[in-house]
């Protein structure tokens, strides 16, 4: 078995160990109480995990978890609103490159996910091959209903896995799924009792490890990563305009709202053609 990292190695924001039953497995926590949100740091550290992950020889297989509930709410609203257009940017491309590193690596990534996963924390299960949920996870992009965008991949992949007309209404409704019905649409792959996701997500693995052709599984999952980025190839522009929708008073407002539990203000809804002469 590999030894473990010194305690001065770990991530602030990570757990990080092997499986107890399968050393060949990496299981890479989430670790922010209390909503597990996506921080800058967090967002460094777990792309840091993956690498780490991925150049070990030792591991085959990266199981994505939390170690507590929620999964993940999403990015932390204080830093969003804290930051100017440039931060913005520079915020949103460390978060899509961590994504893709999950989508890149040629070891199977596997999410396991107990309690709410959402925003940027359904972007980020998005980008693991295979999803396992306890029963009473819910997934969704609420983004709208704070006056932010689901620019890490909701709006661009989330249409691919579940068809544009679903993704439409949880796109623009905010709305949620529970783990039944993530499954129904093809959101997730197993909803299990809750509690058992890490545990039903290893077993995959290591059935996975045991039984798939290291190459072939990673030719097979280039190809199809191919496929998807043909919904991302606009994802800079997607990052310049979501950077100046965080840096806008409305998402100001919206945001300071949300996190003081008040309900939001309705605004008009603007039209896009020249007004007459």
């Amino acid at each position: 078995m590999p030894a473990p990292p010194d305690v001065e190695d770990m991530p602030d924001h990570l757990e990080v160990d092997t499986d107890p039953t399968d050393d060949r497995i990496s299981h890479i926590r989430l670790a922010n109480p209390p909503h597990n949100v996506l921080t800058e740091a967090v967002v460094l550290e777990l792309g840091e995990a993956i690498d780490a992950a991925d150049r070990d020889p030792d591991i085959d297989a990266i199981v994505l978890g939390s170690v507590d509930e929620p999964f993940c709410a999403g990015a932390d609203l204080d830093e969003l609103a804290s930051l100017d257009v440039d931060a913005g940017n520079r915020w949103l491309t460390a978060y899509v490159e961590t994504v893709d590193r999950l989508r890149e690596t040629g070891k199977p990534t596997i999410a396991a996910v107990e309690g709410t996963c959402v925003a940027g924390g359904n972007e980020l299960v998005m980008g693991c091959d295979l999803i396992i949920a306890g029963d009473t996870a819910r997934f969704g992009q609420p983004e709208v209903g704070v006056g932010s965008t689901a620019a890490g991949g909701g709006l661009q992949l989330l249409p691919l896995e579940i068809g544009t007309r679903r993704a439409r209404e949880l796109l623009l409704t905010g709305r949620l799924l529970d783990a039944g019905e993530a499954v129904e649409w093809g959101m997730i792959n197993r909803a299990v009792e809750a509690g058992a996701a890490e545990s039903v997500a290893a077993d995959l693995a290591t059935e996975i490890i045991d039984n798939s052709s290291p190459q072939a599984y990673r030719v097979m999952k280039s190809i199809m990563k191919g496929w998807t980025n043909l919904a991302m190839h606009d994802r800079e522009v997607t990052r310049e305009l979501t950077a100046n929708v965080w840096a806008s008073d409305e998402f100001t407002e919206r945001a300071e709202a949300f996190r003081a539990g008040d309900g939001q203000s309705p605004r008009s809804f603007a039209g896009v053609r020249p007004d007459e002469e």
